[in-house]
């Protein structure tokens, strides 16, 4: 139990200064409903204002600066931040829901993705030359203050995979978490914060609306990070482009897994495919939201998911022996439930296993038992929108034109994953499907670092992981002679 308020709480961070204000709200343990966590800052678009412009005033010297000094930055500020990942694992953990194992790994990413940036950074930043009638080099320079705004399901790992990037660049930022769980972000941020100069980064919380709308309509915010709905993301590229900002989407996702005929269903496989179902309660958007199974297949998968899906432990994520911790927020909660009963109402079978880990509390906090859905059609609502929860649906295919038929019918396409001991069949079928990455035997939630994360239709646009992020937070330009 958390006694005290982090030191960060009903705080936001501006020009290396944490600043406090009346006007806040609570953050609330997803898992006891009664604990506050900590307050969250709820900033006017006057504050705002003030972020950009500390932003802008540390541009015009960050973006300047040595790119091997800026590397060195990073890195003493990730051996700082790898100093405090245990202390930071139980707020985490009370402020968003997830396992203790799950938090540890997140914050761990958050090192690799500071360490992975710092060490490329050099050599990508290097002139690319051309020879021709001219010698042209291709060089890059930073492209101004970044706009980093980012959801509640994985906050920190989303917000470093921007953030990082961005000031490696050469750019500021003005970071916008979610506003019911930015205390472990600013946490970290603060230490992460203390390596660079004064306004590099800037952290401002509240009302999405209305810090979300002062930063895609000002036009000295040149680009523009967005990790969330996709209805907010066409809202946010309408803002953006009155000041033609350039714009990352990552947005929502509806990922299919295929199940092959001669696909290998042992123990391992279903952890994993349990795995990419259930990491994080199902809130992620890259999480396996619909399995396609093969007809000779299908009893076998149902029976052995479910199976599996009994062993799951529901509960607190800070008891040690839970293995899925509570939804996030009420919001989420009820609209999971709502789904799980319209879908009962439609005439399926919703079966839904898993233990309680203690069952006399489970009314306090956002609890749900994983379900697994038969008997469904591809038109049905769980299976066309995102479900972002522990319930999954499972239909069966005849041919492998058939899988991937269904599979590319969604307005989503984030990530998909096919299941066969054929390698060279799955990147036949990979090339087909409409994904952004395609896994074999396994679906990957956080991925190695080198794979990019495209996402296609309304799951996204441009690119994020390493060179692809250095390159999307730059201008390139060229110079003759």
């Amino acid at each position: 139990m958390i006694s005290t308020y982090p030191v960060i709480s009903g705080k936001y961070l501006i020009n290396g200064e944490w600043k406090e204000i009346r006007e806040t709200a609570n953050v609330i343990n997803p898992a006891n409903m009664s604990e506050i966590v900590g307050e969250v800052a709820l900033c006017s678009k006057g504050i705002v204002n003030e972020a950009i412009e500390a932003a802008e005033k540390a541009y015009n010297t960050w973006s300047r600066s040595d790119v091997k000094d800026r590397s060195t930055l990073m890195n003493k500020a990730a051996e700082k931040l790898a100093n405090i990942i245990e202390e930071n694992v139980t707020l985490f953990v009370r402020e968003n829901g997830k396992t203790l194992v799950e938090a540890k790994k997140d914050l761990l990413r958050c090192v690799e993705i500071m360490k992975g940036g710092a060490a490329e950074l050099p050599n990508w930043w290097k002139p690319e030359v051309l020879t021709g009638t001219q010698k042209v080099q291709i060089r890059r320079r930073a492209r101004g203050i970044t706009a980093v705004i980012t959801p509640w399901n994985s906050p920190m790992i989303l917000t470093f995979k921007r953030v990082i990037p961005a000031i490696l660049a050469g750019n500021t930022v003005v970071i916008k978490p979610a506003h019911n769980c930015p205390l472990t972000i600013m946490s970290c941020l603060k230490v992460v914060a203390e390596h660079f100069p004064p306004g590099v980064i800037n952290i401002v919380t509240g009302s999405g609306k209305v810090i979300g709308d002062t930063l895609c309509s000002d036009s000295r915010v040149r680009t523009v990070a967005f990790v969330g709905s996709t209805t907010t993301g066409k809202d946010i590229m309408k803002n953006s482009a009155e000041n033609l900002q350039k714009v990352y989407m990552e947005l929502g996702g509806n990922d299919p897994a295929i199940i092959l005929e001669d696909a290998n269903l042992d123990e391992e496989a279903i952890k994993r495919l349990k795995m990419g179902i259930l990491r994080a309660a199902g809130q992620v958007c890259s999480a396996i939201k619909r399995v396609y199974v093969h007809k000779s297949r299908y009893d076998e998968v149902v029976k052995k998911l479910t199976k599996e899906f009994e062993r799951v432990v529901v509960g607190d994520g800070i008891q040690p022996d839970v293995t899925m911790g509570p939804l996030n927020n009420k919001v989420q909660f009820d609209y999971v439930n709502e789904l799980i009963e319209r879908t009962a109402r439609s005439g399926a079978e919703v079966v839904t296993a898993g233990i309680q880990l203690n069952p006399e509390t489970w009314d306090k906090g956002y609890y749900m038992l994983p379900s697994i859905v038969t008997g469904v059609s591809q038109q049905s609502e769980v299976v066309q929108d995102e479900q972002f929860g522990p319930i999954i649906p499972v239909l069966p295919f005849t041919t492998i034109d058939e899988a991937i038929k269904l599979a590319n019918d969604s307005q989503f396409g984030l990530r998909a994953s096919v299941w066969t001991e054929n390698e060279e069949l799955a990147i036949e079928m990979a090339d087909r499907l409409e994904a952004g990455a395609v896994f074999h035997n396994n679906h990957t939630i956080f991925n190695d670092l080198a794979l990019d994360f495209p996402g296609l239709k309304e799951s996204g646009v441009s690119r994020e992981t390493r060179h692809c992020g250095l390159e999307f937070f730059t201008d390139s330009y060229g110079f003759a002679n």
